[in-house]
């Protein structure tokens, strides 16, 4: 489901923060102040995992584009007949089952990615209802995408792992010798498409979301950077663009 990615294919963070995806830096602190750290840190991959299932509904009703994996999420929902965040559930689950033979390795936020934010968009499109004019639509889009920068910032600083389609990404990248930008461009160029085929919504938001959710995720990852006992930040989001993908 993320990503900070434009239609073209171009990113800016990593969502495995604990291997190479953000260029992440890891810290030596003692095992603990580790430990000391692992409930704020669950609270904030929980946090954002929700935030960002809410955020996403805040763009569909938005109704002026979603982004690349929700146009294929809605397109297979309207299809099917099945909640939004349930169709989400299942495409996470179909691609962490590619990382068999890609033998990737989930962690706790691969799982919790897989099982929360479907629930959470499902849960927030039941509450926020349709809207119709404009002058809803247009700040329901910027919030949502605001909202979904947050929440990228706050899962991927919580460092428990890729999202399923993300480390699909890197799986495909370390198997087939490809940059990540080619493999998620065209990975995402056939997710939109299909999706769009389907009766999922491209739009400026589209657009918007491509161009906006590389910097803001980049300063929200920044402001939630876990800081153990020892002062150093577990995640340093330096991260080339070419090699950056966000949660999805």
């Amino acid at each position: 489901m993320h990503q900070a990615t434009n239609t073209t294919g171009g990113h800016v963070l990593s969502a495995d923060a604990s291997e190479s995806s953000t260029s992440s830096t890891l810290s030596t602190s003692s095992p603990s102040s580790t430990r000391s750290r692992i409930v704020p840190r669950l609270i904030q991959l929980y946090a954002g995992l929700a935030l960002y299932g809410a955020s996403s509904a805040l763009l569909v009703r938005a109704g002026l584009g979603l982004e690349p994996w929700n146009v294929l999420h809605q397109g297979l929902a309207q299809l099917t007949g099945l909640s939004m965040g349930l169709t989400l559930t299942i495409v996470g689950a179909s691609a962490l089952l590619l990382w068999i033979p890609l033998r990737q390795r989930p962690g706790l936020g691969t799982v919790s990615n897989v099982l929360v934010i479907g629930f959470a968009m499902d849960t927030a499109l039941a509450v926020f209802p349709a809207a119709h004019s404009l002058v809803v639509r247009v700040p329901l889009l910027l919030a949502g995408i605001v909202l979904n920068g947050v929440a990228t910032g706050l899962y991927i600083a919580a460092a428990f792992g890729a999202g399923p389609r993300d480390g699909l990404m890197t799986g495909l990248h370390r198997r087939t010798g490809r940059s990540i930008r080619l493999i998620r461009t065209a990975v995402e160029i056939a997710v939109v498409a299909t999706g769009f085929a389907l009766g999922g919504t491209v739009g400026v938001g589209t657009v918007l979301y491509a161009l906006s959710i590389g910097p803001l995720a980049q300063l929200f990852l920044r402001v939630f950077a876990v800081v153990p006992a020892s002062g150093r930040s577990t995640v340093v989001a330096t991260g080339q663009p070419e090699r950056a993908i966000l949660p999805g």
